[in-house]
């Protein structure tokens, strides 16, 4: 989770990411945040992001991203 947060500092700085769970509804992410998030979580743990992930409630909060990579992971 901390390398998770890093990367999402390094895509949006600046901004309260370990506790906002607001961050697709409230435009902090935006469309081009997203695809880069994307490009570095499959990097970095070595998954494959669906389109049928990129939905808001797996993006709102850095929780619901390690869950979605957790999961992701493990399939």
């Amino acid at each position: 989770m901390d390398r998770l947060l890093e990367i999402l500092e390094e895509i949006i700085p600046g901004e309260d990411i370990e506790t906002c769970t607001t961050l697709v509804d409230d435009n902090i992410l935006d469309s081009f945040a997203i695809i880069s998030l994307v490009q570095a979580l499959e990097e970095e743990y070595d998954i494959v992001v669906s389109p049928a992930e990129l939905i808001p409630e797996n993006f709102n909060s850095a929780e619901a991203l390690w869950e979605m990579v957790d999961r992701l992971m493990n399939e």
